[in-house]
């Protein structure tokens, strides 16, 4: 697809255009040439981002990686660094934001991110994570203390009460 398109299509999706949305623009076309991804219409392509910043949104309509689909996890780390895999080559890619040469303006930011090379722009490591699972599919529970429904893996047992994980009281004898 066009890349003037897929980069209206990510703007309209997120709302505004920033240096943020850019960075995930530029790892998902990198991504695309690293790894040979195309769309994905279910999990063949997983995204492991370490941000929840204006990137992730590019990536989900560029590469159809989402977290209602199961494809699009995150991996808490606050760096710009976001992990792909092609789970029909088994092939993956780990892109690590490099650090501009010099202190930009948010509008030079978004013109360098738009306009330097991909090698310039990240770093190409091996993934860290293994790939995760395919998403499963979950039975679930009524909390016989609130009464809303939650997944069988978010359910924990209590005085022999099915609860979620609001109604569960943890017990840590060292943190009281």
């Amino acid at each position: 697809m066009d890349k003037k398109v897929l980069w209206e299509k990510a703007a309209a999706f997120h709302g505004h255009v920033c240096p943020g949305l850019t960075i995930g623009y530029r790892a998902a076309l990198y991504a695309i040439d690293l790894l040979g991804l195309t769309f994905s219409d279910d999990e063949q392509v997983v995204c492991i981002s370490e941000n929840d910043a204006c990137g992730c949104d590019a990536i989900q309509v560029i590469l159809g990686c989402s977290i209602g689909k199961g494809n699009l996890l995150f991996h808490m780390t606050g760096k710009q660094a976001f992990s792909f895999y092609n789970r029909t080559t088994g092939k993956s890619v780990r892109l690590v934001l490099n650090k501009p040469i010099e202190e930009m303006t948010r509008e030079q930011s978004f013109n360098y991110y738009h306009e330097c090379k991909q090698e310039d722009m990240f770093t190409v490591k091996e993934t860290k994570i293994a790939l995760p699972e395919q998403a499963r599919l979950f039975d679930s529970y009524v909390c016989e203390c609130c009464g809303e429904t939650a997944g069988a893996n978010w359910i924990r047992l209590a005085g022999g009460k099915k609860l979620c994980v609001d109604c569960y009281s943890q017990y840590d004898r060292f943190n009281v």
